[in-house]
Order: C-alpha cells, then structure tokens, then sequence
C-alpha cells in the first residue's frame, strides 16, 4: 500500500492520513481530532453593544428628552399645577373612578416630591413631559414617560401610572384650552376692557 499515488489516496488510509498531518499508520480521521483538540474555540465575538429595548434606544437618540443641565432645579408647582389642571379639563367627559385614581397619583407625586424623594433627572424629565403636555405634543409626552419608566422604574411606579393616564385621556379629549405657562400681569381682564 506504500506504493499508492495521490490519486489513488482516497483508497490509501496511510497516504490520506499523511496528507492531512497525521502521523504513518494513524487512522484518516484522527488528525482533525487532534487538530481540532489543539486550537482554540472559534470566538463569536463580543456581545452586541447598545440597548436592546427600543425605548432605551429612541431615547439617547431624541434630543426633546434630554435633561436641562445640572444646576437648573425644577419647582413642584411647575409640574404639579399643570396636572392639576389638565386632570381638571378630563373630570366632564371621564368617569369619576378614572380621575379619582389620576388625582390619588397625582397626590403621591406631590409627596415624593415634598419629601425630596425625586431625583434631579426625573423631576426635570417631569418638567418636559408637562411642556410637551400643555402644547399637546401627546407623542412626546408618552415618550418621557416611557423613558422615565424605563430608567428610573423604582422612583415613579407608584405615580406615573396616573400620568400615563392623564396623557391618554388627554388625547381622546376635544380640543381644550390648557393652562399655558402664565403671564398674568400682562394680560388685560374682559371686564377691564370694558371699563
């Protein structure tokens, strides 16, 4: 069998273990065992960077969600207020039941906020969602909420829930007027116009 030529190899077991490395009188397929022994694991590289979820990602690439800067505090009532009065715009045309459970919310917010409970981002994230609110940009508006749910769950599971609502009631309503930021000094009453 030594006198077998490369043509004749797929016959040959010495000559076919030869011409893949093995050792003379070792079996054909036992240099791809060795060989395979002797490499390392095929590495399939590192794992995906970024986040999976959509909502983490719509979020580091919108720039309407981004914080103010650091320094810049956000008072309650700039938050609450507007709420307040947008709860206030559903209580005609929304069950009762509904804006009892967005106004229990709302007054658990409140407490978080008093007791200094919110962190920085999440009340200049509350900030943007109540402008977005006032100038009816309900997209927008569910966006910040679906980021503040995401990145801050713990801090606001117990209340953002009415704030969702508050958002969704909000949208099916007719156009209503909601309290834009005030500027009450320069606006002239209807009685005085007719002084």
């Amino acid at each position: 069998m030594l006198g077998c030529s490369p043509l004749q190899s797929q016959g040959c077991p010495e000559s076919a273990a030869e011409a893949q490395g093995a050792p003379p009188g070792a079996p054909p397929h036992s240099s791809a065992l060795a060989a395979s022994a002797t490499l390392p694991p095929k590495s399939l590289g590192p794992p995906p960077l970024g986040p999976v979820n959509p909502a983490l990602w719509t979020e580091s690439v919108r720039p309407a969600i981004e914080e103010p800067s650091e320094d810049c505090d956000v008072p309650a009532d700039a938050v609450l207020i507007p709420l307040r009065e947008a709860l206030d715009a559903c209580r005609p045309r929304v069950q009762n039941q509904v804006c009892d459970d967005i106004g229990r919310r709302l007054m658990v917010l409140e407490d978080a906020w008093a007791q200094g409970k919110l962190s920085a981002p999440v009340r200049k994230r509350m900030n943007l969602l109540v402008q977005e609110l006032q100038q009816r940009h309900w997209d927008t508006a569910d966006e910040i909420h679906r980021s503040l749910m995401v990145d801050h769950v713990n801090e606001v599971s117990q209340w953002l829930v009415g704030v969702k609502r508050l958002i969704a009631e909000m949208r099916i309503l007719p156009t209503v007027e909601l309290a834009e930021p005030r500027d009450d000094e320069t606006e002239t009453m209807p009685d005085q116009e007719a002084a």
